[in-house]
């Protein structure tokens, strides 16, 4: 069977740095840190007290429902990137809606809105919770209302992997065109856990930065310093189409989405292996479904989470795939928008393909001083130009779930 080609025609993003796609993409080449002290909520009793939330977000500025303000948060901002990256691609002008798809998740889902409708039964009893608390908080409730807003008639799903969940999304739906299922899908992550249960138990697990002091200075990739990620909140959505659908209602096509490799660590629930052999699968599957070598890839957005284990493993496995001695230069995006668990992948992808688009790549800042097992080129602190037409980006999840993207420039 002859696959379909696949390209990228729209993008949205909300994100702790830019409530827009190219707001995000100025600040991250200027080397913005979103990281805040939380103010949402009390966080006096808190280990931890900071997180990269979205500012300034209203949802009626996005939203066509008029159910917007009661669905959770994670539903409002990933409505909000589909509605952004599909107004950029046109796909909604099209005559033919039946075989655009939907395929958008989320690392933890509702949160936010459990919690509190949870707050509600204990204070004043169980029929006081809301009729609307399970679709404010499932986290299929993004796809669905987007197909039903736009009228997208195609596959409808919501893949949940942890931290590979926006990754997971963009490259089944890059399947799904591949082999005639859909000629278009809508494809993303969203997350809103900046919540005191989140905070409190992502803390437990001593996998969060305690820099309470230096919030800017807290998410720190592949830093000696590095002491855990930062919990953010945010979106990011791809419109990708087969090539001869593009093509034929005169789209832009901003990338070519050419590799996609998933894998399992098969290790622990939430530590990598330390030889990184998940990612080194991931990597490789990803190249060979892409037919490319290591020395084609000019440029990796990699997991990145400054975690002191993580950081280390995926600096193996990417030695392992492009040589110990490899110059090829590498960033992390999360060391300014902190960890967007289900919404990281998404983002950062649109973070790849504006790479290849620019030929410039935004710095890893606050790595002033790099761990000594962590000696790849990992643009530290300030952006930089660079000559890539393959890019790709690496995504990580909690149960050792792993996913890598690869990006043509166009």
């Amino acid at each position: 069977m002859t696959k379909s080609r696949v390209v990228v025609t729209g993008m949205g993003a909300l994100t702790p740095i830019g409530n827009t796609v190219e707001e995000t993409w100025r600040n991250a080449l200027a080397g913005v840190s979103g990281v805040s002290q939380i103010e949402a909520f009390d966080t006096s009793e808190h280990r931890v007290t900071i997180g990269a939330r979205v500012k300034d977000f209203n949802v009626d500025d996005h939203f066509k429902s008029k159910l917007a303000k009661r669905y959770d948060e994670f539903i409002q901002l990933g409505y909000a990137s589909a509605a952004q990256a599909i107004e950029q691609s046109g796909i909604q002008q099209s005559s033919d809606l039946s075989n655009v798809g939907v395929a958008f998740g989320s690392g933890i889902g509702g949160i936010r809105m459990i919690c509190s409708q949870h707050q509600v039964l204990l204070e004043r009893g169980p029929r006081r919770v809301s009729p609307f608390f399970v679709p404010s908080s499932i986290v299929n409730m993004i796809a669905g209302q987007v197909s039903i807003d736009y009228g997208f008639g195609g596959p409808n799903i919501s893949i949940v992997t942890a931290c590979t969940t926006g990754c997971h999304n963009i490259g089944v739906g890059f399947r799904m065109i591949q082999c005639g299922d859909a000629t278009a899908m809508v494809v993303g992550g969203a997350e809103w856990s900046t919540c005191p249960l989140s905070i409190a138990g992502f803390a437990s697990m001593k996998a969060l930065s305690t820099r309470n002091d230096e919030p800017e200075r807290a998410s720190r990739p592949w830093d000696k310093a590095r002491d855990g990620f930062v919990l953010g909140d945010g979106a990011g959505c791809l419109v990708i189409e087969s090539y001869d659908r593009a093509v034929a209602r005169g789209a832009e096509i901003l990338a070519e989405i050419v590799g996609f490799g998933m894998s399992a660590d098969a290790h622990h629930i939430t530590g990598p292996p330390e030889d990184g052999s998940g990612a080194i699968a991931a990597m490789k599957r990803a190249l060979s479904d892409a037919q490319l070598t290591p020395k084609q890839i000019h440029y990796i957005n990699a997991h990145g989470t400054s975690t002191p284990l993580g950081d280390i493993a995926e600096t193996m496995a990417i030695k392992s795939v492009f040589g110990a001695d490899t110059s090829v230069p590498i960033n992390s995006t999360k060391s300014m928008f902190g960890h967007l668990l289900g919404a990281a992948g998404a983002v950062e992808a649109i973070i790849s393909i504006l790479t290849l688009r620019e030929q410039r790549a935004h710095p890893t800042i606050n790595l002033d001083d790099p761990d000594e097992e962590c000696d790849l080129d990992f643009i530290p602190l300030e952006a930089r130009d660079i000559s890539a037409e393959y890019s790709l980006s690496n995504s990580f999840g909690f149960g050792g779930t792993n996913g890598t993207l690869i990006f043509r420039a166009v």
